[in-house]
């Protein structure tokens, strides 16, 4: 790879992110303080993401996949994302806001798969030369979250300067996509079935038993999962954090921390333990937020964003390593799209529609909720979708230490490293 196309490849993973938590954090704090929105309806905008996750692989794989260049496709669709990022701040209501954050969403959730399609055709060696380039992405995050704290944008109501920013952004990507390098459709002349899209034909790994529980504790852990995508932000800014959507970010210097710590973990934890510590993690995380205070038990509240590493890394990446090795080669892509499909899209999708009505039961005034009996649900459901987890996941086997990553075995289950 030429050092011209490393810094067009890099350029792009920083936009896509940086568009991506330019709004997405404070979306929740900008609908309840500037459109009076509720917290259905708060949940019922976060949605679009899960809706636009079910969406997303039609457009890649009846679009991106067999007519049109993978770039090309990723250009169209943040230009067009941008135009209604900036349309968007002229909504001065929830029913006008709505329909253009979910069109938005439906636009920008494909461009997360078309933006490693294009990566990974330019790459000889993708295990090594893609890392360096993704980190680009959780860098992008975090810069989004800093520069909102650092403007005050949330303390002077001024959030939808947020969507602005994240348009500015969006065009700016969508121009450099039209330079990146040439990716054609990788399925062009091809016969592709609603299997393949959906990636159905890996729904065959549910007979494994402990492949079921993990499918279906993935599923249910993305239920208090919206909890924290959907209300973190209001409810920092609630309870008085300064600054809260910077730092908030610690969330994702955690996650690059542990993501370069997983080779360790995998060795001495293995699978089941790796996913248990993960999911435990999501139950500690929301006590903490049930008992945080911006006073004597502010730490907890930072605790509750930095466990944000563990919690996705040690159960969403390990279910993905889990799911590549079980699925074998025929199937890998399948299964990591049906996974995400269902976690993403369906999970996510129920938790919304939960998280919106217990926020709204806790409402004790326009400006105020009873933030301990709000957290304090997302933390039961997690509870229990870990204990089941112990019960019902009998794959015990561990991760021994050789080079690389190699992972093998895929009828028996049994993952080495």
């Amino acid at each position: 790879m030429t050092v011209t196309t490393r810094v067009k490849l890099s350029t792009m993973m920083f936009l896509q992110f940086f568009i991506w938590g330019a709004w997405f954090v404070t979306m929740g704090t900008y609908l309840g303080k500037t459109l009076g929105a509720s917290g259905v309806q708060n949940a019922t905008a976060y949605s679009t993401q899960s809706w636009g996750a079910i969406i997303a692989p039609f457009i890649i794989g009846l679009i991106a996949d067999r007519f049109f260049s993978a770039q090309k496709v990723l250009g169209v669709l943040h230009l067009t994302g941008a135009a209604l990022l900036y349309y968007i701040t002229t909504v001065p209501n929830f029913e006008g806001f709505f329909p253009i954050i979910l069109a938005y969403m439906i636009c920008y959730m494909p461009t997360l798969a078309l933006v490693n399609s294009v990566s990974f055709k330019q790459m000889a060696n993708p295990s090594k030369e893609f890392p360096p380039i993704r980190i680009l992405g959780t860098a992008g995050w975090i810069v989004a979250g800093l520069t909102i704290g650092w403007l005050g944008w949330e303390r002077s109501n001024s959030l939808v300067l947020t969507f602005k920013m994240a348009g500015t952004a969006s065009l700016i990507l969508g121009l450099l996509s039209f330079t990146l390098p040439s990716t054609p459709p990788a399925k062009k002349g091809q016969k592709t079935s609603m299997g393949d899209i959906l990636g159905l034909d890996a729904i065959g790994l549910l007979k494994n038993r402990s492949y079921l529980t993990f499918f279906v504790a993935s599923v249910a852990i993305c239920i208090p999962l919206a909890f924290y995508y959907n209300f973190t932000n209001p409810f920092l800014n609630e309870v008085g954090m300064k600054a809260a959507a910077g730092v908030q970010a610690l969330g994702q210097v955690s996650e690059f921390a542990f993501m370069a710590l997983m080779p360790l973990f995998f060795v001495r934890l293995g699978v089941k333990k790796m996913l248990a510590f993960g999911m435990f993690a999501w139950v500690l995380r929301y006590i903490f937020f049930a008992y945080g205070d911006t006073g004597a038990n502010y730490w907890m509240l930072i605790a509750g964003i930095v466990l944000h590493g563990i919690c996705y890394d040690f159960f969403f990446v390990t279910g993905q390593i889990y799911t590549d090795n079980l699925a074998g080669e025929k199937f890998k892509s399948a299964a990591q799209g049906f996974i995400t499909l269902a976690t993403y899209g369906v999970g996510m999708l129920i938790g919304s529609y939960i998280s919106g009505p217990i926020v709204d039961h806790w409402k004790i005034s326009d400006t105020s909720h009873n933030w301990m009996s709000i957290w304090l649900v997302p933390a039961g459901i997690a509870g229990v979708v870990l204990v089941l987890f112990l019960v019902f996941f009998k794959d015990t086997n561990q991760i021994q230490e050789q080079k690389g990553l190699d992972i093998e075995e895929p009828s028996t289950g049994r993952l080495e490293v």
